[in-house]
């Protein structure tokens, strides 16, 4: 694998620290900016709608535009949305900088993805893709710790800064080590919406959309819920994000593992159940408390990470079989879904905590992937054993969202 890809690799996983971190800074966010963590929650609200909204209209945008100025120029915007989210003097000037750091992340990755596929044959572009956003997951394990430990011991603002520096470092490696790359010609949007019509394309987009709104009602809050569940703060709650992190990173392997070797629906099934179980696990451990309360609490983050980690990549799988010709406008769409289903999923969190309190909202989040096992059992189309897809889930991987 080229070693010129490390820069992207970098921007990913700057990308990735900022996106997911918010869960664990979120608490000094509120008190620093006397809000509410409800409040404070809709900062994921916000991200996840620019991003899935905007994403597709700034690939359209910049799709004739030389590959390497596109992807400076987005993370020179990214470092620099850091920059202003850090020094935000309130609520609404934060909320403005994460907006631009959703249109900026969303402008990055579709041509960091489409300039991995393009440096390297076929037989090596899944794994390019995958190691680019490898990037983004190993944030979870680092980047995500690191931001909570910053903020505590620092403050949230730095935090941000440190990511901005991370990014400052990824335009410097862009410009040193990546060749110039033209642009591409872009599926349009008119295009994309006709295929975002076909009724087989609106219900794989549907589940994609109702599975996301359990992890990000819980991952919203999930540094509030640890917090107040365990009477824990820094250091210590640092360490439980990077256990989280180090398992949902395994469970993005296993997400792969099991889609190349088990009916991709079943599966997906399987995790849905999981996630039931794991989401309940949450609440019952936080409302609990003591020994045994925190023992559910750590036995409902395995679960999640392990198997909520699986189903991006499983769906992708299913999603890139529906029809190949068509994998690089689908998939693109399967990302607005799923940022959707982010923004709709952080303010039921959001509803939770204000209505009843922080640690409702595992249960809140176990009846949302009810419903979204609900909706696969009713969209699963019946075949049989032998028609199953069976191509590795690197296919999956293997496309630049345009």
């Amino acid at each position: 694998m080229s070693l010129r890809l490390l820069p992207l690799v970098l921007g990913a996983f700057a990308i990735g620290a900022e996106t997911f971190m918010i869960s664990g800074v979120l608490p000094t966010i509120a008190g620093d900016l006397r809000i509410s963590p409800s409040a404070a929650g809709s900062l994921v609200t916000v991200f996840a709608l620019a991003y899935a909204f905007g994403s597709p209209l700034l690939a359209v945008a910049s799709a004739g535009v030389e590959r390497k100025r596109v992807l400076m120029v987005a993370m020179s915007a990214f470092a620099a949305a850091n920059i202003l989210a850090a020094l935000a003097p309130s609520f609404l000037m934060l909320a403005a900088a994460r907006v631009l750091l959703a249109l900026t992340a969303g402008a990055f990755m579709p041509a960091a993805t489409a300039f991995a596929t393009a440096m390297h044959g076929p037989a090596q572009r899944g794994r390019a893709i995958a190691l680019i956003y490898a990037g983004m997951t190993l944030a979870t394990v680092v980047g995500v710790p690191a931001g909570t430990f910053l903020a505590n011991v620092a403050s949230w603002r730095a935090a941000f800064l440190g990511v901005g520096a991370l990014a400052m470092l990824a335009v410097l490696g862009v410009a040193a080590i990546l060749p110039r790359l033209k642009g591409v010609e872009a599926v349009g949007l008119a295009e994309r919406m006709t295929v975002a019509r076909r009724p087989d394309v609106l219900k794989l987009l549907a589940v994609t959309m109702v599975a996301l709104l359990g992890p990000f009602a819980a991952n919203t809050y999930l540094g509030v819920l640890v917090e107040s569940a365990l009477g824990v703060g820094g250091v210590t709650l640092s360490g439980v994000l990077m256990f989280f992190g180090v398992v949902s990173f395994g469970g993005s392997q296993f997400g792969g593992y099991g889609a190349d070797r088990w009916p991709r629906e079943r599966f997906i099934a399987v995790i849905f159940v999981v996630l039931i179980v794991a989401f309940a696990a949450l609440s019952l451990g936080a409302r609990w408390g003591g020994f045994w309360g925190g023992a559910t609490l750590f036995a409902g983050l395995f679960l999640w990470g392990l198997f909520g980690w699986a189903f991006p990549i499983a769906q992708q799988a299913r999603i890139v079989t529906l029809d190949p010709a068509l994998a690089s406008i689908t998939l693109s769409l399967n990302t607005s879904a799923l940022y959707i289903g982010a923004a709709i999923g952080s303010s039921l969190g959001a509803f939770a905590v204000s209505r009843w309190s922080v640690d409702s909202v595992g249960f809140v989040a176990a009846l949302t992937e009810l419903a979204a096992l609900g909706l696969l059992i009713a969209t699963m189309a019946p075949k049989p054993r032998a028609a199953q897809d069976a191509e590795p889930v690197a296919a999956a991987c293997l496309v630049a969202e345009e």
